[in-house]
């Protein structure tokens, strides 16, 4: 007997209405806020406290590191446990290490040890709720909404990026824990909303028996009880699935490599801003017109992707990006090298969604979390290299010869992407199902 998403009884429903939906997509939003907020507020605390850079950069690098290390763990949890549980239990954790740090900077008890587990735990539990969410998305829409769903959740880093840095300076100059109770509030609200969040009885966890309450999952109704295995067993079986299906498998390349340039330009933009003198201001309108970019694309990208294939947007994105790159070594710094960053951004999203919407459609329900986690760690990895790779360019070239290498690195994903028939020929989703 097959399972019934709530999602399908909902299929001529808007996403507006969907309120699983709503839920997911506000928690997100409010985790990546946290995560936004914490990045800024952090170093503020600590240099506003110490004075150390060295303390600056050892908190950013522990958030960054447990992050990394923690996804493709947290893939498998969200494959083998109940997934409302597991946010409720990331929320409400997160919200106690901040509490705890707000306590500590109102009794003026700053500790930089203790910032340093609050910033690890952070990391960690950011890294665990990623793939939750991600792997729950398809249970609770219908597979006819489903990539309007992923556009939609494109643009949600894009706002995050947007308020997350300026919340946390405007709040900081008001009491330093003012940025860190927000998030506190923020996370609570998000944990309220998850209590009431349902989630189908579809995914089959290993070793998890149907627990029988709103929400939980549990095995398929006709189903055998799956055989208990180690997490060591799932995250191998995840690896393995990954890389035995040659089109997901491009499309990590894909996400890598096409991330990997996108973190060396922003720092390439914003160091040769920089050194042309270009004010402050003019600095900050650049990377808004970066976010807007993203949204305007976000808001677009679904009729995009419904109006041209599959592989015209990965193909076409890599070569247009490539293009506008290349563009930004003959315009002055200030706002026309703003216009084309945002260009940039504007065309992510159509290609994100393409992708991420076969990725979820392709993989099977209890197969999703591990699929995300590996998706994270490819995205991490090329999030750590990306800026120093962009140091690197910066320190060895000059001039507009500084944003032609970069342009070459996505000429070199194009290349890539042109010569694999698994992204050349990128399926169409219409005829993709889970196996």
């Amino acid at each position: 007997m097959t399972a019934v998403l709530p999602g399908e009884d909902e299929g001529n429903k808007p996403l507006s209405r969907n309120r699983n939906y709503s839920i997911l997509w506000t928690s997100q939003l409010l985790s990546e806020l946290t995560i936004e907020i914490v990045a800024v507020a952090v170093p503020l605390l600590v240099m506003a406290r110490s004075g150390s850079a060295l303390e600056v950069g050892l908190a950013a690098s522990v958030m960054a590191a447990v992050h990394m290390i923690s996804v493709v763990p947290a893939g498998v949890l969200a494959d083998r446990r109940d997934r409302r549980k597991i946010m409720l239990v990331c929320q409400a954790a997160r919200v106690a290490g901040l509490a705890s740090l707000v306590a500590a900077l109102l009794m003026d008890a700053y500790f930089f040890p203790h910032v340093l587990l609050v910033v690890a735990l952070e990391g960690f539990l950011g890294s665990v709720f990623d793939p939750v969410e991600h792997a729950a998305l398809p249970t609770v829409v219908p597979e006819s909404q489903l990539m309007t769903a992923v556009a939609r959740n494109t643009a949600r880093p894009y706002v995050a990026a947007m308020l997350g840095p300026f919340s946390a300076g405007l709040l900081f100059t008001l009491h330093p824990a003012a940025p860190f109770v927000t998030q506190a509030v923020m996370l609570s609200l998000s944990f309220v909303a998850l209590i009431f969040l349902r989630l189908p009885r579809l995914a089959v966890f290993p070793g998890k028996p149907d627990s029988g309450e709103p929400g939980a999952s549990g095995p398929l109704e006709g189903s055998e009880e799956p055989r208990a295995r180690g997490a060591r067993a799932d995250t191998v079986e995840g690896i393995r699935w990954v890389m035995g299906h040659g089109v997901i498998r491009m499309t990590l390349v894909w996400i890598t490599l096409t991330n990997l340039v996108f973190s060396a330009l922003v720092i390439v933009v914003l160091v040769r801003s920089g050194e042309e003198n270009v004010p402050s201001h003019e600095i900050g309108l650049m990377m808004t017109c970066f976010g807007i970019g993203g949204l305007l694309g976000a808001a677009v990208a679904a009729r995009l992707t419904g109006a041209l294939r599959p592989s015209v947007l990965v193909v076409g994105f890599s070569l247009v990006v490539t293009a506008v790159t290349g563009g930004m070594a003959y315009v002055p710094g200030g706002l026309p090298l703003g216009l084309l960053f945002g260009l940039a951004a504007f065309l992510a999203p159509a290609a994100n969604t393409t992708v991420l919407t076969y990725q979820m459609l392709a993989a099977p329900e209890g197969m999703r979390g591990r699929l995300s986690g590996i998706s994270g760690l490819s995205s991490g990895i090329a999030g750590v290299i990306g800026p120093a790779l962009g140091s690197v360019v910066v320190a060895l070239t000059e001039g507009p010869l500084t944003f032609l290498v970069c342009a070459g690195g996505f000429a070199l994903v194009a290349l890539i992407t042109v010569l694999s028939p698994s992204l050349r020929r990128f399926p169409s989703l219409d005829t993709v199902h889970s196996s």
